[in-house]
């Protein structure tokens, strides 16, 4: 079982929404909770870049490309950390991913999510 599943991409018309989760399946409480995590995406034919953090204390940084439409958030008691995307653009079309920050281990299969009319 992979250390990072990703879930809740697909297909959206621009403007649209969507939620991503990302479950830490083999990261066990007692290091998931003090961890820094992450969002990343990776476009077509482009390097992997970091989104969305938050820490443990709940403090949250964006890219600048997604402050204001993205929100980070994570539930510690479900290993989950959760990326709600609103005014989506073509722009964001991608395979996101979460891992810890820096990141480490082994990467998930990540969630393709494509933005397109």
């Amino acid at each position: 079982q992979r250390q990072f599943l990703e879930s809740g991409g697909g297909l959206v018309q621009p403007g649209g929404s969507l939620r991503l989760s990302c479950r830490a399946s083999r990261m066990i409480t007692s290091t998931f909770n003090p961890a820094t995590m992450g969002w990343y995406r990776q476009a077509p034919e482009k390097q992997r870049e970091l989104v969305a953090t938050i820490s443990s204390g709940r403090s949250t940084n964006y890219e600048d490309s997604v402050k204001g439409r993205f929100a980070i958030s994570r539930d510690n008691a479900r290993k989950s950390v959760y990326l709600q995307m609103d005014s989506l653009k073509p722009e964001d079309t991608a395979v996101y991913y979460c891992n810890t920050v820096p990141s480490g281990g082994e990467w998930g299969q990540g969630t393709q999510v494509t933005v397109s009319s």
